[in-house]
């Protein structure tokens, strides 16, 4: 007989000791050999060799059987193990569908804490953890000056660091994005794009979806490359998917560009939150930008990009560049003094990386929060229906179930929950991403998330689930382990607890209103960060005023043109019956957009160097009537006029910061410093204010006349106190008479700040669904404890009553051990927020948790929830009737 023929004899008819029995059948042969051989005449001792000499190397028989023995026994505990497992598993869902509302509650509550969880690290996936859709991305670097959020070099200078560097294979430049008007089908469109240098898709590694990409070999000096490559959104939005459109021509800013290729749908540069919409050559950017950057080394407006050389290490780049920067520093000294160079991971607008990390890993951090108290909630629900299957699991153990199948029984139903509540919780989360992948907060333009749910997200969500269902099930199956089969089959009540002593229970719920105290706080916290960011003084009143962007430049307005257009644009705004004032400005403030770090001198300095700078500024253009529509105080001085032109003395309005930095304490109207050249003189003085962000500190700012620069970016400012509503349909109307063709944006002022409130409203948004939810776990966690509470003891408070307890005694008795618990835990969590402004610091605009109205606040919160959630259970312990509840025992 084979050995495969043994094994599969003894898998079917062996018993547990298969190794013995193996030994016992191969005596049995060996005995009858030996037998026979003595009855054919054989001594015994020549009967038995001969007998071992036939079945061969008996020991090694012996061990092959044992073997054989081990495995089947090893695959009988396997199926042993596989069929409890699914036993347990069909077992424990029945228990789920025979307590459908405790299931529900306990899924939901599952779902959100899971789901809390997702989006927060599809997020943070998104935009930490997910590289970017290029070929290596681990090898590309983005070149920055030392000082955080100093920009990159200008375009004559990276040229030289291009082509003196030893460490990169290659480098591109990026100037954007810039707003252009895109003719196509007789209408004029607002579109954001990048100017990039030729060698910018292959240095990424892209290949185009269709058509095909500009190349390095196809710019021969500026102008000579009239090419655009569209975005895919683009694409479908503006040309419907039509494959045709490639080798047709478009205007961009009036001047002919031909459609060559279209990028793949996943691409969008090299920032994670900007969408460009079209890529042209850096060769044509005169005729998209209308000015020439190329030949100019006293400016900084490219980003450079580039990628290591293999071997080479990020210390080993970073000298190699500076080196090139000392070079550049000896023979530019005039424009490249300070050309030292550092490298930073694109995708997060450079430095932004770790203002972001830090402010999603800080939110995340509190969704996990979140979850601890969920699973803390069940844990409880868990523990106090362990307790009450007390009898079910005693009578299964007198059966002769073991406790540790009974440990396992309660983690598969705790495993189950937490699997199912996942489910949901991934479900939720998915649908929620993808609302947030098509939300754009800024509106229609080229800010945007796309989140993909990927792999990485979906094992994170398993992993939370079953972490979950392993928290929150230990409590029940230590209850189990620890319980008393005899006593519980007598079906008396459990010891009664020390009234001074804290069970099991007790300390989960006390954690749990301890993280949600936290949690409240911390949404207070970002609620009254972004009452702050609403409140703090910005130098402007968007409250009132309606804002207008009118592309005249897009559409070839521009010089003495656009000037008159800005004048006749301004006058009939003004005929609006119930427009106070309207002013021209060529950027908003807040807007993200201007012209920043202009270098100021004073008067009659020759060497106009980077060293010789006094201070650089924002640069503001504006029209009469701006500051007065924009709600900026005037201090001191006058306001420009409309005959502060071109042939008039050069005048300027500078903020208080430019006139302390400059000036110092004494009288600015009247002094004199020099811009681009020109001598300006100071006509006034206005208030600081907010021009870049909320969070920056005081900066210096100009505003000239914009009759005397002839700017042709046009944003109109109205203040009204009539609806937004009716000013913007008049003002429609009335700037679509004056300029057809040119693109227009009107909105509300408050509306065009979103993008710098943004920051406040997301942080108040998530803290403040994440405080709500734990103010619900909250409260059903000491409804459950205090409701459980009265129903285990309604015959003790039948007793007191009957004995003339007072009202008070009574209600003590039965919810004095939830408050004692929640203002324990209230407590704990008030002090951990009162420590957590580090934390917090990273998520809301200046957070202040021993700010005293969020102290109060949280704490009148717990209270009110704890007085909500004891109500029902107490008025229910009033409401009992001692002789009734006596005569049913």
């Amino acid at each position: 007989m084979s050995l495969n023929r043994m094994s599969r004899r003894y898998d079917r008819f062996l018993g547990p000791d298969v190794a013995a029995d193996v030994r016992d059948e191969l005596r049995f042969h060996i005995d009858a050999k030996v037998h026979d051989l003595i009855a054919q005449g054989w001594t015994e001792e020549a009967a038995r060799k001969e007998a071992a000499r036939q079945f061969g190397n008996l020991r090694s028989t012996q061990r092959e059987g044992e073997r054989i023995g081990d495995s089947i026994e090893r695959r009988k505990h396997m199926k042993e193990y596989w069929s409890d497992l699914l036993q347990d598993v069909r077992y424990s869902f029945r228990k789920l569908v025979r307590s459908p509302g405790f299931s529900a509650v306990a899924i939901l509550t599952l779902a959100l804490g899971i789901s809390v969880n997702i989006v927060v690290f599809g997020i943070l996936n998104e935009v930490i953890l997910h590289p970017l859709h290029v070929t290596e991305p681990q090898n590309l670097y983005q070149i920055f000056h030392k000082e955080w959020m100093s920009g990159g070099p200008s375009y004559p200078a990276f040229e030289d660091f291009r082509r003196r560097n030893a460490t990169f294979a290659d480098m591109a430049a990026v100037y954007g994005l810039s707003s252009v008007g895109l003719q196509w089908d007789n209408t004029v469109r607002e579109v954001s794009g990048y100017d990039v240098t030729g060698n910018y898709f292959d240095l990424l590694g892209v290949r185009p979806e269709l058509g095909r990409f500009f190349h390095e070999s196809d710019e021969h000096g500026p102008g000579s490359a009239p090419y655009v490559v569209l975005s895919d959104a683009l694409w479908r939005r503006e040309f419907h998917a039509d494959p045709g459109v490639i080798g047709t021509t478009v205007n961009l800013s009036t001047h002919p560009f031909t459609i060559i290729g279209v990028a793949p749908p996943d691409f969008q540069g090299l920032e994670r939150f900007f969408w460009p919409g079209y890529f042209v050559p850096m060769v044509n950017e005169e005729q998209v930008e209308g000015w020439d950057f190329l030949h100019s080394r006293l400016y900084n407006p490219v980003a450079v990009i580039g990628r290591l050389k293999p071997g080479v290490t990020m210390q080993q780049a970073s000298d190699n560049l500076n080196a090139i920067a000392h070079e550049l520093a000896t023979e530019y000294p005039a424009t490249d003094r300070d050309q030292s160079a550092r490298l930073v991971r694109p995708g997060l607008e450079g430095d932004r990386r770790d203002v972001i990390r830090e402010f999603l890993s800080s939110v995340m951090v509190l969704a996990l929060l979140v979850l601890l108290a969920a699973c803390a909630n069940l844990a409880s629900l868990f523990a106090a229906r362990a307790s009450d299957r007390s009898r079910e699991l005693a009578l299964r153990v007198a059966l002769g179930s073991s406790r540790e199948r009974l440990l396992r029984q309660l983690l598969t139903e705790t495993i189950l929950m937490s699997l199912l509540g996942g489910v949901a919780g991934m479900a939720c989360a998915k649908a929620l991403l993808s609302v947030l992948s098509r939300w754009q907060p800024f509106g229609t333009g080229s800010e945007q998330l796309v989140i993909a749910v990927d792999v990485r997200v979906y094992l994170f969500g398993l992993f939370l689930s079953l972490v979950s269902g392993i928290a929150f099930g230990f409590i029940p199956a230590r209850h189990a382990w620890q319980s008393r089969p005899l006593q519980a089959m007598k079906n008396n009540p459990p010891e009664s607890t020390h009234p001074r002593r804290f069970t099991a229970r007790d300390l989960l719920l006390c954690a749990q209103i301890a993280m949600c105290s936290l949690l409240v706080t911390a949404s207070l916290v970002a609620l009254r960060g972004m009452v702050r960011a609403l409140s703090a003084p910005l130098g402007i009143e968007p409250k009132h005023t309606v804002v207008a962007q009118v592309g005249l430049g897009m559409v070839g307005i521009g010089g003495g043109e656009a000037l008159a257009k800005q004048k006749e644009l301004i006058d009939a705004a003004e005929s609006i019956p119930g427009v106070q004032a309207a002013g021209i400005v060529n950027f908003l403030p807040l807007s993200g957009s201007g012209m920043s770090g202009i270098p100021v001198y004073w008067p009659g300095t020759v060497d106009q160097s980077l060293s010789s700078q006094v201070l650089d500024t924002r640069v503001y253009p504006i029209s009469p009537d701006y500051l007065k529509a924009a709600g900026t105080r005037l201090l001191t001085g006058r306001n420009v006029r409309w005959r502060d032109d071109a042939h008039a003395p050069r005048v300027a309005i500078i903020n208080e910061t430019f006139a302390r930095k400059m000036f110092g304490n004494g009288p600015a109207v009247g002094r004199h410093f020099l811009l681009w050249n020109d001598l300006y003189e100071v006509i006034g003085v206005a208030e600081d204010g907010k021009y870049v962000d909320l969070n920056e500190s005081p900066i210096c700012a100009v505003y000239t006349s914009t009759a005397q620069m002839g700017q042709s970016s046009t944003v109109l400012v109205l203040r009204s106190k009539l609806s937004s509503r009716d000013i913007a349909a008049a003002l429609q109307r009335i700037l679509t008479d004056i300029a057809p063709t040119a693109p227009i944006t009107i909105r509300t002022w408050e509306n065009a700040l979103s993008n710098v409130l943004f920051p406040a409203r997301a942080a108040a948004a998530a803290l403040g669904v994440m405080g709500t939810l734990a103010a619900m776990l909250a409260l059903t966690g000491i409804f459950g404890m205090a409701a459980y509470s009265v129903s285990r003891r309604m015959k003790e408070l039948g007793i007191r009553a009957a004995l003339g307890a007072r009202r008070f005694q009574i209600l003590h008795s039965a919810v004095g051990r939830p408050f004692e618990l929640l203002v324990f835990g209230s407590f704990v969590g008030l002090v951990a927020g009162f420590f957590a402004s580090q934390l917090l610091g990273k998520i809301v605009y200046e957070a202040d948790s021993r700010d005293p109205l969020v102290m109060c606040g949280a704490i009148a919160t717990m209270a009110f929830l704890g007085f909500v959630a004891t109500l029902i259970p107490a008025r229910r312990a009033l409401g009992l009737n001692p002789s009734a509840l006596l005569r049913e025992e």
